[in-house]
Formats: structure tokens, C-alpha cells, sequence
């Protein structure tokens, strides 16, 4: 066991943790990013993305050499460097992060469905449904919830072959003019994008469930790389098919564009494409939640099911009184920025008062 307490029977090969990043990140940020980034950089927004996807990788690094330092979790991490006191509470904030942005992406999917599927149904049955899956998910252990991830990967890839239709429609010269855009509208629109490639800091929860951890990091940044050029092909398409006024006027302009698919069998395509999106979000929520439940497990020794529980009652009565667009507004004005910010400035900082430890202990 390591410094987590995790038994070897419980842990995953390094290969997979290219899955757990990419389809932590891919969720529903990839339905409407576009919006917000055109109207900050326009026709230069893939570089804003780019940029966004080297910080990632940076922050990958950061995470993998603040383990190699400290085996564990992050929870092992804080108190390393902080002590116990001050680093629980550190890991509490990580905790309250992992849970809320579990939130955030199950009332994001389910206004998706409103809107765009059934108007009447209320959030809570949809909760409902997404709660008990999860539930049953964890209880196969992470084992489980890794195979949930390979399995979201393997089935949707098909569905980025379906933005191809919309290239019958393209106008390619929207992508132009390019390098317009000052520095400054290039760092606003990468900040934008933040919130599309967050997932990959969840390694710092289930970093001691993988085999010989340290050989999962080169999996890691092809994950990250997957997404981020997922995500430079998906806003291009979009800049092709809307023009810049339509792009910065529509919510969602990837299942806006997937709309117009014309099949002789079925004649509302988007109706596929929502529900085929569920088996992308669902580890989305899982993960995140998996990381907030077994983060309160380590803090205060207690059966990973109960923090889970209650967490799950948390939403489900989140979706049953206070569910409204303006409750969703909130919840991503808080991880975006706020909880963007605190990763930013943490981990590295955190890196640094573990490195000068280890220094000092050599003296």
C-alpha cells in the first residue's frame, strides 16, 4: 500500500489515465464555449485555446512533481506541507470544489435537456436518474468508474464525425482576418476556455490508484492534448458555419449545428446527439463526485458511501427548489473564476513549500 492506503488489487494501469483525463474534460463546455470566445477573440480564438491547453500540460507537470515528492493524494500533499490544521482545510476548499463543479455540470446537462428535449419534465427526475447511476457506479469502485470512462471515450468519438455535415454549409473565409487580436484578447479568451479543459486536476485524488503512477504522466498529456485539439477542430467548424454576429447570438452552436443533419430514418438528429451526449457527461459527474466523496473519506476517516449520500441529497434537492438559470449562472461564476484561480495559484505554490521541505531536509 501506499501513503493513501490503497491495496494494489484496486488500482488501474497507467494507460488508462489518458482516458480519465479526456473525457473528465470533454463535457458540456464543449456545447457552448464558442459563444463566449468569439465574442472575446473571434476568428483568433484556437489560440486562445492552444494556450489554454499549454497551461494545462503545464499544471500536469506541476501535479506529477508535487507526487513524486509526496506519494499520495493531495490530501497527503497538505499536510505535508502545511501541517494537519491548516492543510485539512485546504483540502476541505478542494473538496468543496470537486463537489461543486459535479453540480455544475449535472444542472448544465439537464437545462440542456430542457431546452433542446422534454420542456415539462422536471430537474429532479432527471437528477434522480443521473444520482442512482452514479451511485451504482461507485460501488464497483474505481476500477468501475475508469471503465465508465474508456467506455464514454470509445462510444462518442463517432459523434465529431457528424460536425463534417456541417461543412457542406462552411464559408471558410470567416476564418479570416487572423492574428487581429491584441495579447490581452488572446489571455481573456484563453481564460474563457479555462472552464472547457477543467478535469485534469482531478489526478490529485486518484493519483494512488494507479500502477507505478509515476509512468502515467506522458498518458496524461496525450489526454490533455486530445481534448485541446477536440476542441481547436470544434470551434473552427464553428467559425466556418456561423458568421461572427450568429456564433456570438447562439448558446449552443455545436447542437445548433448538428440540427441541420438531414437522415431518410429520423428527422430531429439533435434529439440522438443529447442523449448520446449523457454517456459523455456521465463521467464527468461521476469522477468529480468520486473525488469529493473519497477526499471526505481521507479527511475524516469515514465510509466513502456517506460523504456520497449526502452529497447526492445536496443536488437532488439543489435541482428541486432552487433550480433556474440563474442558480447555473452562479455555480459557474464560481468555478470560473474563483475556482480557476485557486488552482492556478495553489499548485504551484504548493509545489514550491514542498520542494523547499525536501531541501531543508537534506541540510
Amino acid at each position: 500500500m501506499n501513503q493513501a492506503g490503497v491495496n494494489e488489487k484496486y488500482k488501474v494501469s497507467p494507460f488508462y489515465v489518458f482516458f480519465l483525463v479526456h473525457s473528465m474534460q470533454t463535457g458540456v463546455g464543449v456545447l457552448s464555449f464558442q459563444r463566449v470566445l468569439a465574442k472575446t477573440t473571434g476568428t483568433d480564438g484556437w489560440i486562445s485555446i492552444l494556450l489554454a491547453g499549454l497551461i494545462v500540460h503545464i499544471f500536469i507537470w506541476v501535479i506529477y512533481k508535487i507526487f513524486s515528492i509526496v506519494p499520495g493524494d493531495i490530501i497527503s500533499a497538505n499536510n505535508q506541507a502545511f501541517g494537519k490544521w491548516i492543510g485539512n482545510f485546504f483540502s476541505l476548499l478542494f473538496i468543496l470544489y470537486f463537489f461543486l463543479l459535479s453540480m455544475t455540470v449535472m444542472i448544465s446537462y439537464i437545462n440542456v435537456i430542457h431546452v433542446w428535449m422534454f420542456e415539462e419534465v422536471p430537474s429532479w427526475a432527471f437528477s434522480v436518474v443521473f444520482l442512482v447511476l452514479i451511485y451504482y457506479i461507485h460501488t464497483g469502485g474505481f476500477r468501475t468508474i475508469t471503465g465508465i470512462a474508456f467506455l464514454s471515450v470509445i462510444l462518442t468519438y463517432w459523434l465529431l464525425f457528424v460536425l463534417f455535415y456541417a461543412m457542406k454549409y462552411s464559408d471558410f473565409t470567416n476564418l479570416l482576418p487572423v492574428f487581429h487580436h491584441t495579447l490581452l484578447d488572446i489571455l481573456k479568451g484563453t481564460r474563457s476556455t479555462s472552464l472547457t479543459l477543467l478535469g485534469f486536476e482531478m489526478i490529485v485524488m486518484y493519483y494512488p490508484f494507479i500502477k507505478n503512477a509515476k509512468t502515467s504522466q506522458k498518458y496524461a498529456h496525450w489526454g490533455a492534448l486530445t481534448t485541446t485539439l477536440i476542441t481547436v477542430f470544434v470551434y473552427l467548424v464553428s467559425l466556418v458555419f456561423y458568421s461572427q454576429k450568429q456564433l456570438e447570438l447562439t448558446i449552443w452552436p455545436t447542437l445548433s449545428m448538428t440540427s441541420i443533419v438531414e437522415l431518410p430514418f429520423i428527422q430531429r438528429f439533435e434529439y440522438i446527439n443529447v442523449s448520446w451526449w449523457a454517456i459523455i457527461i456521465i463521467p464527468n459527474m461521476t469522477i468529480a463526485l468520486w473525488s469529493a466523496s473519497r477526499g471526505f473519506k481521507r479527511l475524516f476517516n469515514v465510509q466513502q458511501k456517506y460523504p456520497l449520500w449526502g452529497m447526492s441529497i445536496i443536488i437532488l434537492l439543489t435541482n428541486i427548489f432552487i433550480f433556474d438559470i440563474d442558480s447555473l449562472y452562479i455555480l459557474n461564476k464560481i468555478i470560473d473564476p474563483y475556482g480557476v484561480l485557486f488552482l492556478v495559484l495553489y499548485l504551484p505554490l504548493l509545489l514550491v513549500i514542498i520542494y523547499i521541505k525536501k531541501m531543508r531536509k537534506r541540510l
